[in-house]
Order: structure tokens, then sequence, then C-alpha cells
């Protein structure tokens, strides 16, 4: 038995204790000495009083719920995230151009949305291994597969806008990408814009990069699309200036300098000289390896004997570790290394 002194001793300890830390046993002290203060005895009974007596709570930290993975961010998270889109005609061309910077900023955390004006229906089969009358059939769900292979690669997030790819032949098909009144053709990119609020947005100047008519039309529906949806918000319209004769030059130069032979000789034969000037390069030469897997995933559209494939990596990060831009609605005081400056 406690004598008066001992009992009041033993509160002072537990009750001070408790407060820093309240440990199971300091509990379980706390309620034998609010039932001697009850009058109680240590029988059995004793439970039933202690379970009857307010019990502290221990502190916990807070949970703190995580957002689901497919849920919509809250509108206060979106201002915070960096968005950027690449609009393109057809699956493939998101590899063959600028897929490195891509890749980059997709490892940094940005949102990279690519946007597929068209399925590629009516393209050609340029690798001889699949040139077979089965793929030719079912060619629109093979590119299909494709695109989503190189979007996995690239780490990217992937959009078809629903077009019909209008082929080289003329006259153009009815109902194809190009032929659609600029109004029809630019409304599911002013939508998609709209939703996604991108920016940073890329794509082809007005040459379309070459004359296939879905690529000038990628160019007219982006810049119809870019100014529909000005609303005041700071965004910046890029053309690729990727694959630039200056950048074929470069690689036949430097690897005739290391004494190996250049295969890019009959491409410069074909190559006009550059006329968009290089306002912005982004260095990503750790990113050309998966460049490479992404074009390699297109594996109807990419020829294995294309010079492309062709030269030493190694020797392309050391002489063009960059790929080039040309901002559209400005003009930088000196050359960017970030497609988001000005805008973080």
């Amino acid at each position: 038995m406690l004598t008066g002194i001992g009992l009041s001793l033993l509160r002072t300890i537990v009750f001070t204790q408790i407060d820093h830390a309240p440990t199971p046993a300091l509990l379980t002290a706390s309620f034998f000495i609010r039932g001697l203060d009850l009058g109680a005895t240590t029988t059995p009974g004793m439970t039933m009083l202690y379970t009857s007596l307010p019990r502290r709570k221990i502190p916990r930290e807070p949970v703190r719920a995580q957002p689901h993975p497919r849920r919509p961010l809250p509108e206060r998270t979106r201002e915070m995230t960096l968005r950027l889109l690449a609009v393109h005609a057809h699956p493939d061309d998101e590899s063959s151009k600028g897929a490195a910077t891509l890749a980059k900023y997709a490892a940094e955390g940005v949102d990279v949305l690519v946007a597929t004006c068209t399925g590629g229906e009516r393209g050609d089969v340029l690798n001889p291994a699949f040139d077979t009358p089965a793929v030719h059939k079912d060619l629109p769900a093979i590119r299909r597969r494709e695109m989503a292979a190189a979007a996995e690669i690239l780490g990217v997030r992937q959009r078809f806008l629903g077009h019909v790819d209008s082929g080289l032949n003329q006259p153009l098909p009815d109902g194809s990408f190009a032929a659609l009144s600029i109004e029809d053709a630019s409304g599911p990119l002013t939508r998609l814009m709209r939703e996604f609020r991108p920016q940073v947005v890329i794509t082809y100047d007005e040459t379309g990069g070459y004359p296939h008519p879905d690529h000038i039309r990628t160019h007219e529906v982006t810049r119809k699309a870019f100014d529909a949806t000005e609303d005041g918000t700071p965004r910046k319209l890029y053309y690729l200036a990727t694959l630039s004769r200056a950048w074929f030059q470069a690689m036949h130069d430097a690897t005739e300098a290391a004494g190996l032979e250049s295969r890019m000789g009959p491409v410069l034969d074909e190559l006009p000289p550059d006329r968009l000037p290089v306002t912005t390069r982004i260095r990503c030469e750790q990113h050309f390896a998966t460049r490479d897997r992404a074009l390699k995933a297109h594996a109807t559209q990419t020829d294995p004997a294309h010079p492309f494939f062709s030269h030493d990596r190694d020797l392309e990060r050391a002489t063009w570790p960059w790929e080039d831009y040309h901002l559209v609605n400005g003009t930088p005081a000196e050359t960017e290394d970030d497609l988001f400056a000005g805008l973080r």
C-alpha cells in the first residue's frame, strides 16, 4: 500500500513525464493513480475503472493524402507545373526532330505532351525488312503501336488529334488533314491547347521542314491555335531548327577529321542553305541514346541503312551536343539555353 507522501511523489513523476513522452507504461501508471484517488483498489475490477477513465491522445504525424496518378491535379498545382507541347504531323516525327529535347525536359519533371495530327495512314514503309503486304494492310494500327512505344521511351505523353494522313499525291484526298478548312483542321489542337495550357509550344516553320502537305498544315494549325488561345499568359512558340545543313556539315567535317568515312556527303548535296536563325540551343547530348531508341521504335519508318545512323555517337556528343530552335514570338538578347527562359 502506498503512503500519502509516496503516492504524491509518484503522481508528480508520472504526470510530469507523461506530458513529454506518453508511453503505454506511463499511461497505465496514471490510470492506477487515478483509481487510487477515487478510492479504488488494485482488484480485477480496477480494469473496468481504467477503461472508463478519459484517455490521453498520443500525438501522431498527420497523414497527408497523395494525389492519385490519374486524378486531375488541383488548379494551383497545375499552375506550378511547366508544360511543353510538341505538335507534329505523323507518328515518328516527334522522334526524328527534337526528341532528345523532349526526353531531357521530361526527365527534369516537365509535363511534355506530343500532339500528333494524323495517324500516318498513307505513309510508306521505309524499312525494307517490314515492306510486306501484311504490314501495309495493317499499317495504321502498327504505327499507333510504334507511337506508343516511342512515347514510353521518351517519357512523354501523346495524343492523336484524329486527322487523316494526306499523303504526298495530288490532288489531296477528300477529308484528309491538308484538304480540310483551316477552321476544321485547327479545332482539335485549339481545344487541346485550352485544356493543356502549355507555356512552350514547338512545331515546324512555314515550310513544314520539308514540303509534305501535312507538315505545312501542321505549321498552319499550330499558329492558328496558338493565336486563338491567347489569354495574356506568358507563352513561347518555337520552330524546330534541328537536322539543319549546319548540323550535317559539322558532322561530315568532324567524321572526316577523325579519319572515319562520312556518309553525309549525298545528304549535303541535296540540302538547301539554312534559313532560320538559331535563337535557342538546348544541350541534350545525354539523351541522344534515348532519341535513337525512340526513333528505332518506329520500325516501319526507320531504315537502319540511313546515314543518320552511321555517324559515331561519341563524335556527335563532342561536335554538336545541342538541338536548335528558333523563337518566333520574341528576340532574346543572347542565345537561350532553356526553352522556358523567362518563364520559370
